[in-house]
């Protein structure tokens, strides 16, 4: 122990022996030597361990003699082993019992240890049972799918091929108009196909029910072909509502698809029953509301004279007719626009009995709407019907459209006796718009059945329009002012109807622009534009021209703007001419009174442009003469120029913008006046002592101004 070693202290080192000779190898005596220094190094690193021991320091510390220290600790330790050996003495029963018990413990962990192998040997017998079981398991679902596979196709084929008793019964006696029958009759048309189908694949079954569907097949064929043909006569009954059959037939359009699968001779029969009696409805039905609407149109229509170049005298004969009540207007718009706004467009037809008892007659573009919105109205349900109930779409629907509505539709183009003798070019206009929006409506709707009719109505009633335009036209050439008989300055009845045929055409082409319309309109005022001078030519002053001119520019101007828009072409023309015409008649107006001053004003500039201002040295007594007269006439002159004004122009408000450009140029000629007279040349005139005053002129000059 390492107390021992430290208590008996460091032993005295060995003597070393002599070296041996050099030269010489080492002896036994020097391999012994190194061994014990060997061992001596290791005790040495043993006893040096022991002093690091903190007894060890604290004894050496205290000075106690090592030795004794160390038998004083020998004699410790034989009382602790004598004291040790009397407990175990003393625990000798305890350590006994602990031994016994410890020995039964042994005994029971060795019988534990035999169970448990025992258990581990049965859960691997388990195990393999589970994995077996599992294995079956497996097999067992597999085996089950596969019979509820195989039972949910033959359930499905027994139930496709199987005829219960409800389904005879229902096909056999019950009416077509009971649910029941529908119901059993879209089971009969499943379990057909069905056995169609299995009968494709050889299935031997089918061969059992073929015969017992073949017979239900017949009875229900038999029985609708009875029902949907007598609700098809029914449409022929006079005084029918054929709308409410054909609701009737909707609710039942199964029947029709029922037979076109099983058997297509009988609906192919019924479809041509119903084209047939439709067809010949319509047709019946049109041709008499068409004939009885044209009973109350106007009594009298325009004829080949009513053109806007035609003298009003010219129908005043002896055998002339007598001017009716009920007569349209040819070159006047007024309420006849209303059929194509809205509310009066899609309202309710006109019915002609009803207007002969209240004496109503009505022009020809109102008649030609009700009767195309009968037309719009029926031929978007029938085509929806169509479609519906025979189960037809595209080409086939318009097809089959074409059968039922294509007598009707050619019956409406060849009743054109009207628009080949129409004269009146607003009535025809109108139904050209009443048709493009018909046909906005359709599209709309989504009904693309009479797209083809309103194309041929377009190409009928287009190119009447425009020989109406043209024949308006070579009316106004041909017109010769000297055969109008007396002329006066008021607005000529020839422009009148222009600016309201005119307006009347702008107003209804804006909705949908059509530029051959603008083109011939165009044209129109070409000639009208001509006709004007023309006519003013006949006038021997320059003044009574500009009148006429300014009048009938006025009027068509107004006329216009109150239909067309401000930004319309024949607009824009008119302002362009009745400005210029405007501004030449208050030249022409200033000139009488105020010429001599307005040409010395003209002269005088002109020479200051070129700088020529010592030329106005000559003209002083012109201009004393000049300045001296205006003071003291203008305001008579102006009070006569008003005066003439308001006589000469039939629009009041026209003649009051005239006046006042009158005066605003004469106060725009007199402030020129002043500025000419203030040049060095004519400065010391004493005649500038008479001028008036610019400022104190416009006031006098406003107190002529006249208030409308």
């Amino acid at each position: 122990m390492a107390t021992e070693a430290a208590v008996r202290g460091p032993e005295p080192p060995l003597e070393p022996e002599l070296e041996p000779e050099l030269g010489a190898g080492p002896t036994e005596a020097e391999l012994e030597l190194e061994g014990e220094e060997l061992v001596l190094d290791e005790v040495d690193v043993h006893i040096q361990a022991n002093l690091e021991d903190a007894l060890v320091q604290e004894a050496l510390k205290t000075g106690v003699d090592l030795r004794e220290y160390s038998k004083q600790v020998e004699l410790e330790l034989q009382e602790v082993e004598r004291a040790s050996i009397r407990d175990y003495i003393k625990e000798s029963e305890n350590i006994a019992s602990l031994h016994n018990q410890i020995t039964a413990c042994d005994a029971i962990l060795e019988r534990m240890e035999q169970m448990l192998g025992a258990f581990q040997s049965d859960l691997s017998s388990i195990s393999c049972e589970i994995r077996a079981l599992q294995e079956h398991s497996v097999a067992m679902t597999l085996r089950l799918r596969n019979r509820r596979a195989v039972r949910r196709q033959l359930g499905h084929l027994l139930d496709q091929l199987v005829v219960p008793p409800a389904m005879i019964s229902a096909i056999l006696e019950a009416p077509v108009t009971e649910p029941q029958f529908l119901e059993q009759l879209r089971e009969l048309n499943g379990k057909i196909d069905s056995v169609k189908e299995q009968a494709f694949r050889d299935t031997v079954a089918c061969a059992d029910v073929q015969h017992v569907l073949e017979k239900l097949k017949i009875k229900a064929v038999t029985k609708i072909r009875e029902f949907v043909l007598q609700k098809i006569y029914s449409f022929r009954k006079p005084m029918t509502n054929y709308q409410i059959p054909q609701n009737a037939l909707l609710k039942y359009r199964f029947f029709y698809q029922f037979l076109l699968g099983n058997d297509r001779a009988v609906a192919q029969e019924l479809r041509e029953q119903y084209v047939d009696t439709m067809s010949k409805i319509y047709l019946s039905y049109f041709k008499s509301y068409t004939a009885r609407l044209m009973k109350i149109q106007y009594e009298e229509v325009a004829e080949k004279d009513d053109l806007m170049g035609v003298e009003d005298t010219a129908k005043k004969g002896f055998f002339s007719k007598p001017s009716l009540k009920n007569r349209n207007t040819v070159f006047t718009l007024g309420n006849r626009g209303g059929v194509i706004a809205a509310p009066e467009l899609e309202a309710p037809i006109i019915v002609p009995h009803a207007a002969q008892k209240s004496d109503l007659r009505f022009p020809f573009e109102s008649l030609f709407r009700s009767q195309h919105y009968a037309l719009l109205d029926n031929g978007c349900r029938e085509f929806a019907f169509l479609c519906d109930f025979f189960m037809v779409a595209g080409p086939s629907a318009l097809e089959l459209f074409d059968a039922v509505m294509g007598k009707t539709l050619a019956m409406f183009l060849h009743m054109d006796a009207y628009v080949c003798d129409c004269y009146d070019g607003i009535a025809v206009f109108l139904c050209i718009h009443i048709v493009l929006r018909f046909r906005a409506i359709m599209a709309k709707r989504n009904i693309p059945a009479v797209d083809r009719y309103w194309e041929a109505l377009l190409e009928l009633l287009w190119p009447r329009f425009e020989h109406i335009l043209e024949l308006n036209i070579q009316s106004i050439q041909s017109t010769d002012p000297q055969k109008l008989g007396f002329l006066d300055t008021r607005p000529h009845y020839i422009t009148r109807r222009y600016a309201e045929f005119s307006s009347a055409i702008v107003s209804i082409n804006q909705t949908f622009p059509n530029e051959k319309t603008n083109a011939l309109l165009g044209q129109l005022q070409v000639e009208v534009e001509n006709f004007v001078l023309r006519v003013a030519a006949e006038f021997s002053s320059r003044k009574e021209q500009l009148i006429f001119l300014i009048n009938n520019y006025d009027m068509m101007l107004g006329v216009l703007m109150e239909r067309a828009v401000e930004e319309s072409k024949e607009v824009e023309g008119f302002q362009q001419l009745l400005s210029a015409r405007t501004q030449e008649f208050i030249e022409e107006l200033l000139s009488p009174p105020f010429g001599g001053m307005i040409a010395f004003v003209k002269e005088a500039e002109a020479l200051l442009e070129k700088g020529q201002l010592e030329r106005l040295r000559g003209e002083e007594a012109r201009v004393t003469q000049l300045a001296r007269g205006f003071s003291s006439t203008w305001k008579a002159s102006v009070e006569s120029l008003s005066q003439d004004v308001m006589r000469s122009f039939s629009n009041f408000k026209n003649g009051t913008s005239i006046i006042q450009g009158a005066l605003t140029q004469l106060i725009q000629y007199y402030h020129r006046f002043h500025k000419v007279l203030a040049q060095p040349p004519l400065r010391a005139l004493p005649a500038r002592a008479d001028l008036i005053n610019i400022h104190h002129l416009m006031v006098e000059l406003k107190k002529h101004k006249p208030n409308f």
